[in-house]
């Protein structure tokens, strides 16, 4: 009886140290970095069942680590951003240390353009850089203007009205093909994408190709392919995001999204706002250099995944009201005309991927795009405030564009064959409407077949040929082919080399649209003859990496002679009038060389330096004179604190003097643009297990706003004597929250 109390205790002790130490022997699976031994925190993890395929999501701890709560034998496989994903299989009980590869120069990213199936960058037949969501965060970048503008090779520029441009290769933007998850986009103006208009909210990642890409996706690929990849949650039962973006220009910008993952199904809904209120570098009080923007944008999605079979069906709504405020008028000056102009955008996709047998693969691709462009004028009484819509044909007017598009691929993509190819159809139907368009409505239809063969007849070597045969309603199209190939001549070093023959029809608004405002006149052109081209690409790449340094050198060059180009010119009825013509030939060729260089896990360097030659003639008897030459260097740098956990990365450009085709008096002439500097900081941190992201920073820290121009004619841009570059030096502060919650 007396040691009954005593033996109880002894044996309480004994039932929690037992605890205790099946406790401290749970199963557990550690993630960390291969490289360095340290802990990968939210990395993502799933298991799945070998024989029940019930699945299981979570993130790792702050230690990197997770519980093994599997009831059978099952696969794991485990991703984080800038590793190379792991797959492996774990059993009930046991515990795992999963050691993850850092993808050190980012070349294991998967991509998904101009593909038979998704492929690893470094093994595509084309080279394809991609900008992920870690690099459009730490740029700070809310569209494709801002993601763009400090890539070398590229060259983007403004106006007020029309908004930004882009330049690839010496070709200008309608020789560029813009793709958001493989659906053409619609909507130029001025021959051009206004980059401003493309938010990149959702957008996960961009997949950019030099080059001419017309075997595959037909017109408007001559310079190069840019494909936005959206977003789509995989994992989580619950994802919701919140972003809020403040400039000091006035920007100010809002976004949220909520997705979810439910066994086969998924949903996405995503909406937000943007504001900029306009800059003068001389402040008017009413007419802005940046003309007032107000965006509304909305998108969603579903999808349904089983086995062999993924559907998805989506749609996105863009609405943008641009304020073009007029300087006060003669006499009195108590009135203005003030130019509204409502851009309105909507499209719905679906798509269908099928994996059938023996590695051959199937997908549909059925879109309808809508694109309207609305413009209003009033007369704004300056002593009442009062708004009076002016309804004559030169104060309100709408052009309205809509396409359909249908797209079916049939691949085998076999990679122990030596043999593989695709097959595809591809058709596009267009249709403009408005009383500036000839005859009120024009249509335009494009049709086409293509194949590609992929052989490889040792490990070591792809040579891919391709024919795109086009019927197009409006001209004779020619049989489009490329060949390109891969030479991987040792593990370390791979060369590309690629020709194409490509073909451009001539658009709605290049071949009928008349569109004026109090800042252009240009008249469509129904002469116009289509674009042909022949195109030549050489890149050699080189990637070695030791322990904890890695380094990475391209070097390539580029060759384009297009008959026919398209181009504006004025048409020296009014000074400000103009209209499309055909240049005889263009010629552009150039040079790059990036070296990227990798401390892991601080320093990130990449230096890029570009040389791009342009030059052309306006008739079939005149020679094309010598290469005008521009030069751009770029430097990218990110540099990380383990602890905190603090990021800062400088974006650096130069844009040497750079050559602009102009027309006096209709004879070809060139004018050139001043060399400038721009120059980005950014400095980011997450906190609360990096649910909350701030990021925060300086944007064009030299105070870049316009740049003398010489030999300039026109009202495009700033004017004939200079080019509009930005508004000037501002500093921004983004906040991000994201909230998951796993099955």
């Amino acid at each position: 009886m007396g040691n009954g109390p005593f033996s109880l205790l002894i044996g309480l002790i004994i039932s929690l140290l037992a605890i205790a130490h099946a406790y401290g022997q749970r199963a557990v699976i550690r993630v960390v970095d291969k490289k360095n031994s340290e802990p990968v925190a939210y990395a993502h993890v799933c298991l799945e069942g070998l024989k029940t395929k019930k699945s299981q999501y979570t993130l790792t701890s702050l230690e990197g680590t997770v519980s093994n709560d599997v009831h059978e034998p099952s696969k794991i496989v485990v991703s984080f951003m800038g590793y190379v994903t792991c797959k492996d299989t774990i059993r009930p009980g046991q515990s795992l240390e999963i050691r993850l590869e850092p993808s050190t120069m980012r070349m294991n990213e998967v991509v998904v353009t101009a593909q038979y199936t998704p492929e690893k960058a470094d093994k595509s037949i084309y080279l394809i850089e991609v900008i992920n969501s870690k690099q459009i965060e730490m740029q700070a970048a809310t569209n494709m203007a801002d993601l763009l503008r400090n890539q070398s090779g590229m060259q983007v520029t403004q106006d007020g009205v029309l908004g930004t441009s882009l330049k690839i290769q010496g070709l200008s933007g309608q020789n560029v093909k813009f793709l958001q998850d493989g659906v053409p986009m619609i909507g130029r103006m001025n021959g051009n994408f206004d980059l401003n208009q493309i938010n990149l909210n959702n957008v996960d990642h961009v997949e950019l190709i030099e080059g001419p890409m017309s075997v595959i996706y037909g017109s408007n690929a001559l310079a190069g392919v840019i494909n936005l990849i959206t977003k789509e949650n995989k994992t989580s039962l619950i994802n919701t995001t919140a972003n809020t973006y403040y400039e000091t220009v006035g920007v100010f910008n809002f976004d949220a999204s909520v997705s979810t993952c439910i066994k086969k199904h998924g949903f996405m809904i995503d909406g937000g706002r943007n504001f900029s209120p306009g800059y003068s570098s001389t402040d008017t009080s009413r007419s802005k250099t940046f003309k007032p923007r107000r965006q509304y944008f909305f998108d969603g999605y579903y999808t349904y995944t089983s086995g062999m079979l993924k559907l998805k069906i989506g749609g996105d709504y863009f609405n943008e009201l641009l304020e073009d405020k007029g300087g006060l008028q003669p006499v009195y000056y108590i009135n203005a005309l003030d130019n509204y102009f409502t851009t309105v955008r909507y499209s719905g996709r679906a798509e269908a991927s099928v994996k059938l047998p023996r590695s051959k693969f199937v997908n549909l691709l059925a879109s309808y795009s809508f694109y309207e462009r609305r413009k209003q004028q009033y007369d704004m009484e300056l002593t009442t405030l009062e708004k009076i819509p002016i309804t004559n044909s030169d104060g309100r007017d709408t052009t309205s564009i809509a396409s359909w598009t249908g797209r079916g691929t049939f691949a085998a993509n076999n990679p122990g064959h030596k043999i593989n190819y695709q097959t595809g159809i591809d058709a596009d139907l267009e249709t403009g409407t408005g009383k500036r368009i000839l005859g009120h409505s024009q249509q335009i239809g494009d049709y086409a077949a293509f194949f590609s063969l992929k052989y490889e007849p040792v490990k070591s070597l792809s040579i891919q040929p391709g024919v795109r045969f086009i019927y197009n309603t409006k001209y004779d199209a020619p049989v489009v082919y490329a060949l390109s190939t891969k030479w991987d001549m040792s593990p370390a070093w791979n060369l590309r080399f690629s020709y194409a023959k490509g073909f451009r029809a001539p658009d709605i608004k290049e071949l009928y649209l008349n569109f004026q405002d109090v800042n252009h006149d240009v008249i469509g052109n129904p002469d116009l003859k289509a674009e042909q081209s022949n195109n030549f690409t050489l890149g050699i790449n080189m990637t070695t990496e030791k322990i904890k340094t890695a380094f990475n050198l391209e070097l390539g060059g580029f060759y384009n002679l297009i008959n026919n180009v398209i181009l504006l010119a004025p048409t020296g009825v009014t000074p400000t009038q103009y209209t499309y013509v055909n240049l005889s030939k263009f010629k552009t060729t150039g040079g790059s060389a990036a070296l990227g260089f990798s401390l892991y896990p601080a320093l990130r360097l990449q230096l890029s330096v570009s040389e791009t030659g342009v030059t052309g003639s306006l008739d079939e008897g005149t020679s094309p004179g010598p290469m005008r030459w521009l030069t751009e260097v770029s430097l990218t740098a990110n540099y990380t604190i383990a602890r905190p956990e603090l990021t800062f990365s400088l974006l650096y450009k130069y844009t040497g003097k750079a050559p602009q085709v102009v027309f006096n008096d209709k004879n070809l002439d060139w004018g050139y643009v001043d060399p400038y500097n721009l120059m980005d900081i950014t400095a980011a941190k997450g906190f609360w297990e990096n649910r909350i992201k701030l990021s925060a920073g300086v944007k064009n820290i030299f105070n870049v706003t316009t740049v003398p121009a010489s030999g300039m004619v026109g009202t495009h841009g700033s004017g004939g004597d200079a080019m509009n570059i930005g508004w000037g030096r501002t500093f921004f502060l983004k906040f991000s929250f994201t909230f998951n919650k796993y099955k």
